[in-house]
């Protein structure tokens, strides 16, 4: 016989609300977010940021509404290559290794696959934006 008295314990399953990051004025495309431009208000999304520092310094991809969640998708890191932009190209393969310069047909970030054109041969090609801002072409 046991002399210790049961204790049943009695856990409720209560909901848990973190906080998300919203907008606190209208963004526009291209524009760096800044500690001014975001702030956290209740609620809790699967696709959205709960930390401030995640978003802060990243550049909009989309216009970005006040009062409206920040989600992963409309934020990105900020482009180093613009449009129309004279940038160097490389092409290492099999031992061979080919520079020339080309013009940016779009913008992008570090690690961003970009369209080039090639200004010798005129040819429109693809290739990743590396840290120094050359497009590093690969076949």
């Amino acid at each position: 016989m046991n002399i210790f008295p049961v204790v049943a314990v009695l856990i409720l399953a209560s909901p848990c609300f973190a906080d998300t990051v919203i907008s606190t004025r209208t963004i526009r495309p291209n524009q760096i977010i800044t500690e001014m431009d975001v702030a956290f208000a209740a609620g809790d999304l699967a696709t959205g940021f709960s930390r401030l520092s995640d978003v802060i310094g990243q550049e909009a991809r989309v216009a970005l509404y006040a009062g409206r969640p920040v989600l992963a998708g409309d934020i990105g890191p900020p482009a180093v290559i613009t449009r129309n932009q004279i940038v160097p190209l490389s092409f290492n393969a099999n031992g061979i290794s080919i520079s020339t310069e080309g013009r940016a047909l779009e913008r992008g970030a570090v690690g961003d696959r970009i369209r080039v054109m090639n200004l010798g041969s005129r040819a429109t090609l693809f290739g990743q934006v590396l840290d120094d801002g050359t497009i590093k072409v690969r076949n």
